[in-house]
């Protein structure tokens, strides 16, 4: 069985003919990375509608967003290695059709105790997307690699932006209830999208899974620059959740705004998806250093933003628009770094990193919970940034050491 990835649909014979291949598959995977991913989020501006249907109050409904998050968590950490070790287009498709009884079950929750086990599980089965983006740096020359992982995780990105907007006008106009029916056919639809459009994998690691997971554990160990982007990753997505789990009830309760008002606050995040690609371009030219210390500073400048502008909607939206841009541009810059340690084993690091930055989410999103009750919004704007200030810290650092290392090196005329 060949360990390349072809089209099975378009069998190219020409330079041209690869290229639109190429073009057609990585739109593919960029839908599915989309629409799986988005079922982490339909639920963030949902919690009011939610948490009311189900007789709990704004501490207990938060709790959602924590579930889902610790479920995905889970999910990459004990799923997404499998990635390295299972015949890829097989393990997604099962996976995705998973997903789609799991959104029934919450669809149908009578109480929010089932509705937060159906949360977990969401989460844990929507790892698909994290089996997709390492899959589609095998199928881009490494002078690319880091344009096609940033257009895919573009439409990862849109998924993220776009879940809420439309969980919100679905839920205005048939219940919330539907949104988790509506996101169970897509993903099957999706599972048919991508058994008919990816070619078979068969990764080369041919190890039991306890072995496969041992070996994650040890890539932990061994790389330190997969900890350090990780690390900083996890504090900008953290301050990210913290801003998107908060916002709706400032919106709601400060400006008095509906769910659909709230929807169309939402999509304005979308914007921040346009710097996957241009992000992933300034990796592959060099700039990967320079780019993520101005993704950091601009994620500091969006909370301040955010902070003194509460009061204005239109500044609310430019630190979502600013923050999104930061955020999404920081992560494909570090995920490009993390895919050119290995060429073999991209499935588990990818598992640890998104593992780590999820697991800073989830932390998140509970603190917010708790930090919004307690001192309002701007109590949760000075979590976030506390969140990225730690993110900016290991840059310096790593900047400073790199400068040192370089200064120490004997000329080559000595």
């Amino acid at each position: 069985m060949s360990n390349t990835i072809e089209s099975p649909v378009i069998a190219p014979t020409t330079p041209t003919d690869t290229s639109r291949a190429l073009r057609w598959t990585v739109l593919a995977l960029a839908f599915a990375c989309g629409a799986s991913v988005a079922n982490l989020y339909y639920a963030q501006p949902l919690l009011g509608p939610i948490g009311r249907s189900l007789g709990v109050g704004t501490g207990t409904a938060t709790l959602i967003v924590t579930m889902t998050q610790i479920g995905y968590a889970l999910g990459l950490m004990f799923v997404t290695p499998l990635g390295d070790l299972l015949e890829n287009r097989r393990l997604v498709t099962r996976t995705l059709i998973v997903t789609a009884a799991v959104l029934i079950l919450a669809a149908t929750a009578p109480n929010i105790g089932v509705f937060l086990a159906a949360s977990v599980l969401v989460g844990l089965t929507s790892v698909v997307a994290q089996i997709l983006v390492p899959l589609s740096s095998h199928l881009a020359p490494p002078e690319i690699r880091g344009k096609v992982v940033g257009q895919v995780t573009g439409g990862l990105l849109l998924g993220i932006m776009l879940a809420r907007s439309a969980s919100s006008l679905l839920a205005t106009a048939w219940g919330w209830r539907s949104v988790y029916v509506v996101s169970s056919v897509i993903m099957l639809v999706v599972a048919v999208l991508l058994r008919l459009r990816l070619a078979e994998r068969k990764p080369e690691h041919t190890a039991s899974y306890p072995a496969l997971l041992a070996s994650t554990f040890r890539l932990a160990l061994r790389e330190p620059l997969l900890r350090r982007r990780s690390f900083s990753q996890a504090a900008m997505f953290a301050a990210f959740t913290a801003f998107w789990t908060a916002v709706p009830y400032e919106l709601a309760d400060r400006h008095h705004l509906s769910q659909s008002g709230i929807a169309l606050f939402a999509l304005v995040g979308a914007a921040g998806a346009a710097s996957a690609p241009v992000a992933g371009r300034l990796g592959d030219r060099g700039h990967g250093k320079v780019a993520r210390g101005a993704a950091l500073g601009l994620a500091m400048v969006a909370i301040g933003v955010a902070a003194v502008g509460a009061a204005h909607v239109a500044l609310l939206a430019v630190a979502a628009i600013l923050l999104d841009f930061a955020v999404q541009g920081h992560h494909v810059l570090s995920v490009r770094d993390v895919y050119g340690l290995s060429t073999h084993a991209r499935a588990r690091m990818n598992s640890l990193y998104m593992t780590g930055v999820f697991v800073g989410g989830a932390a998140a999103s509970a603190a917010t919970g708790t930090v919004l009750s307690g001192h309002g919004w701007s109590g949760v704007m000075g979590l976030a940034a506390g969140l990225v200030a730690a993110g900016i810290a290991v840059w310096v650092w790593e900047t400073l050491k790199a400068r040192l290392t370089a200064n120490r090196e004997p000329s080559p005329t000595a």
